[in-house]
């Protein structure tokens, strides 16, 4: 018994107890365990902040993103000043309308005014030395904006691209010839407010309104079918211009239901835009 005891393979330590190494390897173990842990956590708050920080990002890209530049197009009495009321409401875009520039210029008295008058009143374009400069000075003040009536010519549109005004958009409201003129004689201008009423579409609201409306000095038959005659020999060149940014609209119907067309197009470059800044963010 004695022999067995005091044999050198025994050892008096518990197994427990007996080597200390596998102690150290299951702290180092441990250790790492820890130091694994520590490093996911870290890493997840690191990810976690970043995916913060890049919605920030894309939402402040997103809100800060340029302005959109839009021109609307289409023959006199179309319906361009009424949906451009209705895009202002709704997308915050200035309204810069060639035809008010060139009869605010007509009523100023001035030697431009003079002439553009004596051009529209046979149905003709207006020159470009005059109108170029308006609107090239109307959109200089401006990030975004909403172009009514300009370019209607080939050479119009030259100047837009010289002077580096590039649209997102161009819509163009297409309206059978018969209901442009039967809209063109009923138009009513309000002297006070400068708002377009119509005799059938659009009643003023008083009777005070009613007795101060006057026609316009082009908005007449005979004027309407030159202007429309040249309108026509035009578009065809401007619309060459802007054919990858076209979006044509059906204009013989409600305002309600062309602005809905509109809408839908300009909702879907604003979409498209959010969506480019968002990946470019991102990457």
């Amino acid at each position: 018994m004695a022999s067995y005891v005091n044999s050198p393979a025994m050892t008096l330590c518990p197994p427990r107890l007996s080597p200390s190494k596998p102690l150290c390897c299951c702290f180092s173990l441990n250790k790492s365990a820890s130091r694994s842990s520590f490093s996911s956590t870290r890493n997840a708050v690191v990810s976690l902040r970043r995916t913060k920080f890049q919605a920030m990002a894309v939402a402040a890209a997103e809100k800060e993103a340029e302005p959109l530049r839009i021109i609307i197009s289409g023959a006199p009495a179309s319906g361009k000043g009424t949906q451009c009321e209705l895009i202002t409401q709704k997308y915050g875009l200035v309204h810069i309308s060639a035809g008010d520039l060139l009869r605010a210029e007509i009523d100023s008295g001035s030697q431009n005014g003079r002439l553009a008058k004596e051009f529209m009143e046979k149905g003709e374009l207006a020159p470009d030395e005059i109108l170029v400069t308006m609107v090239k000075e109307a959109l200089s003040k401006q990030n975004g904006w909403l172009l009514d009536g300009y370019p209607r010519s080939a050479s119009q549109a030259t100047s837009l691209e010289r002077f580096g005004f590039q649209p997102d958009l161009f819509i163009l409201l297409e309206v059978p010839e018969d209901i442009l003129v039967d809209r063109v004689i009923g138009r009513r201008l309000d002297p006070v407010t400068g708002k377009i009423y119509h005799l059938k579409y659009s009643l003023p609201e008083t009777e005070e309104i009613a007795a101060r409306l006057t026609p316009r000095f082009d908005d007449t038959e005979e004027k309407v079918k030159l202007r429309l005659k040249t309108h026509n020999r035009n578009v065809r060149d401007v619309l060459s211009r802007y054919e990858e940014i076209t979006v044509r609209i059906k204009g013989d119907c409600s305002k309600e239901e062309v602005f809905g067309q509109i809408d839908k197009a300009m909702a879907k470059l604003v979409q498209q835009r959010n969506t480019s800044a968002s990946r470019s963010l991102a990457s």
